[in-house]
Formats: structure tokens, sequence, C-alpha cells
């Protein structure tokens, strides 16, 4: 997405705390009414990203755009933004109408007015009838809608989200992301949405940017992410992945082949082979990429392992499985088709097949 197609534009972003530079170089554009979300682990700098989006860190070197307008120079409160936290801010000594109408104070609008705008948002979050319930009658998923309401009914163009689920049980974080991926749908602004957590970060959004180290490693869809991680810390990060060293050795008119650790000599789509011959490569596979079976498959490449340890986790199954050439065991994830689950000779120390189409190899530089 180029910068004059982009509602959000951050460019050339740097920011200082001393001598620490928390946000190094950051440029990228955010589409109107897109749910994207910033992902990574504890002091990457999402979450002073985001703040520099609000308005309540300022940048050191860059600019923000939001809607063609630089916002260096607006505050927080003049910025056409509202931002949601994980603690939720409830008052305590409000009731819901009022917390959620808390921002129409300084509007010049009707008592009837203001009533009508907060009803408008309880049906909008699915609590039409909890106008006049107290703070601490509320379970904590309601609390979150809540805050969401009172963000939204000031209409933003920009909605900032910072782990607003953070605090929920996984039962009722699950739902309520359903709850919000649809939310945003309905009310079609742009989400802008900060988390380390990337199941949720796959399961929510439109385009996810990975970050580390206050840099952004890589801007894609969840499925590209994936499946086409563009480095070893986007791999590692999304997902689980399976390492091998490996070499490149020849291209062939429809098909590459790369040397690795343990797989032997593997067919790899040309498109992914860009470098030449004897280059240093390394080979990433998913877990749920291979098939496992006790028997060697008529077609395809194989190599056979033991397994050194096996968990049954309900919908699927995880295998380690160690095999000749590599030092680290092979993950491997198998769905549980049937209900009697589990292969009886998949075992510890039993051997096994694995295989795997050469599509579902990723090529990645070396080290």
């Amino acid at each position: 997405m180029s910068s004059s197609d982009a509602f959000i534009s951050i460019r050339n972003v740097n920011k200082y705390f001393g001598s620490f530079q928390a946000i190094n170089e950051v440029s990228m554009n955010i589409g109107q009414g897109e749910f994207f979300s910033l992902l990574g682990a504890s002091g990457c700098g999402k979450t002073t990203l985001l703040r520099m989006l609000a308005g309540f860190e300022s940048t050191s070197s860059g600019e923000i755009f939001i809607d063609g307008q630089p916002m260096s120079d607006v505050p927080p409160h003049h910025r056409p933004v509202n931002m949601v936290f994980q603690s939720y801010a409830i008052f305590p000594h409000l009731n819901v109408a009022d917390n959620i109408g808390y921002g129409l104070r300084k509007q010049k609008l009707s008592k009837t007015e203001r009533a009508a705008r907060v009803d408008e948002m309880l049906e909008l979050i699915k609590l039409p009838g909890y106008g006049s319930r107290k703070a601490n009658e509320l379970s904590g998923g309601q609390r979150q809608r809540i805050a969401l309401a009172r963000a939204l009914i000031l209409k933003p163009k920009v909605l900032l989200l910072d782990e607003p689920l953070g605090a929920l049980d996984k039962q009722l974080r699950e739902q309520m992301q359903l709850e919000l991926r649809a939310l945003q749908r309905q009310v079609g602004i742009t989400f802008v949405f900060v988390t380390h957590d990337q199941e949720e970060a796959l399961t929510l959004s439109d385009r996810i940017a990975v970050m580390s180290g206050g840099q952004v490693l890589q801007v894609d869809t969840p499925s590209g992410l994936y499946e086409t991680p563009k480095n070893r810390e986007v791999a590692s990060f999304i997902g689980n992945m399976n390492f091998f060293r490996g070499t490149v050795r020849r291209n062939g008119a429809a098909m590459g082949a790369v040397e690795t650790e343990g797989l032997g000599v593997i067919p790899v789509p040309l498109e992914q082979l860009t470098k030449p011959d004897g280059t240093p490569v390394q080979v990433a596979l998913r877990p749920e990429k291979f098939s496992l079976s006790d028997q060697k498959p008529a077609d395809g490449h194989a190599v056979e392992g033991k397994i050194s340890n096996a968990a049954y986790l309900g919908e699927r199954s995880h295998f380690y499985i160690n095999i000749e050439g590599k030092a680290d065991p092979i993950a491997v994830s198998s769905p549980n088709f049937h209900r009697n689950t589990g292969n009886p000779d998949a075992s510890n120390g039993s051997s096994m097949w694995l295989s795997w189409s050469p599509d579902s190899v990723v090529i990645l530089d070396a080290d």
C-alpha cells in the first residue's frame, strides 16, 4: 500500500528515551477501515508506536499522518482517534450509561440526544437495557464492551486498542475476539490493535506488522506471514517452525533442489531458489506440513525417524521425531480425524516415515 492510498501513514519514525532507541526508522501504511495489528514480544516497541499515534508520546523524528494530516503538532484531544486500554478504565462511581456517555459532556447535545447516543451504543455492543447497571455489577467481558462503546460514541476515525483482551480468561477472550472483529466490520472504521498473542493477531487482523527491537520485520496478511515469512525471526514468532541448514545445489527447468541436514537433497519450487548454487540457506517446514506414516510412502520424498515424544491435545497430536543427521527432533502436528485417536504404532521409540509436499517448503537466508 502506497502512502497516497493510506489512511494512516507512518514515515521514517524514530523514538528515543534518553540514549535508548525504542522505535527505529519505522515506516508503514494502514488503509481506511482496516483492522491492523502490531504484533511482537514485550519491549518490541508496539505500545510506544500506538502511543505516538494517540499523541501520548511525541516522535523524535519522522512524521505520522492521519487522513492526510500531519499529527506532530496536534495534541491528543484534537486527534481523530480514541483509545481502549487493557485496564478498561471504567469509572466505578458511574453507572453504565454515564460511563459510555462520559465523553459527550463537552458536546452541545441535549439530554435526549445524549441518551439516544448511549442507547445506540448499548445496542451496538449487545447490552441493551444495561444503562442503569453499576460498574461493579459487570463481568470482565461486559466491562470490555463498555470501554469499547465509550471510545466509539465519539465517532473517531481511528480506534487504538492496547491489548484490550489481555485480562480475560481464554474462553471469554476467544469469544470477545469474534465480537470485536464483527464490531469493527459493523462500524467500518480503522482499528489499530496491539497484542503479543500471535493467535489473536491472526484471528482478528486484515494485516499484521511483526515488530522486534523497535523495528518492523514484516507487514503482511495473516496467511502471508504464516505461509511465507521473510526471515527466521518472523517464522519463529508466528506459529511453530522446523529449521534445517541447507545448501542450494542445482536449478532445473521446473524444480530446484536443496541439500539439507537430515532431509537429504529435497526438491524445492524453482521460484524459491533465487540464489546461485552453493549458497547456504535455511529450509523451514511447519509441523502440520508433515505427513506421518508407519509405511514408506510410494511417491515423493520421505525420511525415516523414531518418535522421541508424543502428546495428545484433543483435536490433534504432537510428535517429536529424531532423524539421522539432525541434532534436534522434528516437530510434527497431526490432526485426530477419528474417534479412536492415535496410531497404535506411534509410541515412543517406534519408527515412522515423514513426507511433505515441495510446495510447503520455505527457503530463508542463512543466519
